[in-house]
């Protein structure tokens, strides 16, 4: 699943499922019911979701909100049945299918099934779902806990909130930080520059000044799951924009550009790389090429040394 389908499958689940919904205006039942639910009143919330389902049969929240109210009162049966119905019309209603095998794996935990309440949980973390915090604290998998398959799974769900903590996202992580940057040859300062993890660490996001002069650029560095690649877009504030992919090779990260044309005729090639040289430096080194590689020139060679942290920028 990609992340961007992922975040919208949350948001569904957010505003269908986690919040109330307002019902139709003067709809006094669907108030009452809404308000049992919310409240935790289960055996209220069961009976008035039970009557509404009957009135709008076709409404896939009616029938998730029952199934949930059927299984705190430990009315399995009805709540199976009512969660199966929410599963089948949730498609055409805004409902995924995994938000429904969720509540049906945690039913079917509570009755002590565990082979189909794990079946479910499988076929709702495949879907994407991606709330571990439920994982963590539904008491109806308390007795699954160091169960093997639970835990696998328990690492799904979360790989599905936060798939950029899987430790491919961190291979850059080396160059993460504030930095001053020298001339390699001569030691001479040329610019500043901070680079930090964002979007729940999905990007490395570097802010670069040059030293006595207006220019600034920024890039935008991230694992490309579909590609299998790393990949860094930067822009600058002189209109210049350089697309690389590469990856870590030997613990050095590897990019490349594709032949570039240029404004002045012919192409250029990039090769830009970066040497993890401890803690707290970094070596930034940049070649090019005017005939597809066959012969390089050195476009810099940058040694970034750690300074104390400073907060994110916004904008220059």
């Amino acid at each position: 699943m990609s992340i961007l389908r992922n975040a919208v499958l949350l948001s569904v689940l957010m505003s269908l499922v986690a919040s109330p919904q307002s019902p139709a205006p003067n709809d006094a039942a669907g108030v009452a019911a809404d308000k049992a639910y919310t409240s935790q009143n289960w055996t209220d919330a069961e009976t008035q979701y039970s009557a509404l389902t009957q009135q709008s049969p076709t409404n896939a929240r009616f029938w998730y909100r029952l199934g949930v109210s059927a299984r705190h009162n430990k009315d399995f049966d009805a709540a199976l049945k009512a969660m199966e119905k929410a599963k089948r019309l949730g498609a055409a209603n805004g409902l995924p299918a995994f938000i429904a095998d969720y509540e049906i794996a945690n039913t079917y935990a509570a009755m002590g099934d565990t082979d189909r309440a794990l079946a479910s949980l499988k076929a709702s973390a495949d879907g994407g779902y991606s709330q571990p915090a439920r994982l963590t604290g539904d008491v109806e998998w308390n007795s699954l806990r160091q169960n093997p398959r639970f835990i696998e799974l328990s690492k799904q769900v979360q790989h599905n909130a936060a798939p950029c903590e899987d430790p491919t996202f961190r291979a850059f992580d080396f160059w993460v930080g504030d930095w001053e940057v020298a001339s390699s040859a001569t030691g001479v300062h040329q610019g500043s520059s901070h680079v930090a993890k964002e979007m729940g660490g999905c990007v490395i996001w570097e802010n670069w000044t040059s030293a006595g002069g207006p220019y600034f650029g920024k890039s935008y560095n991230t694992w490309n799951v579909n590609l299998k690649r790393w990949e860094q877009y930067w822009v600058d504030n002189a209109a210049g924009v350089i697309f690389f992919h590469g990856g870590i090779k030997d613990g050095i990260m590897d990019y490349w550009t594709d032949d570039v044309p240029q404004s002045a005729g012919g192409t250029l090639l990039r090769h830009l790389q970066f040497f993890n040289l401890g803690p707290d430096k970094v070596r930034q080194f940049s070649q090019g090429s005017n005939d597809g590689g066959k012969t390089w020139h050195v476009e810099y060679d940058l040694v970034y040394t750690r300074q104390p942290s400073q907060p994110s920028p916004t904008t220059h």
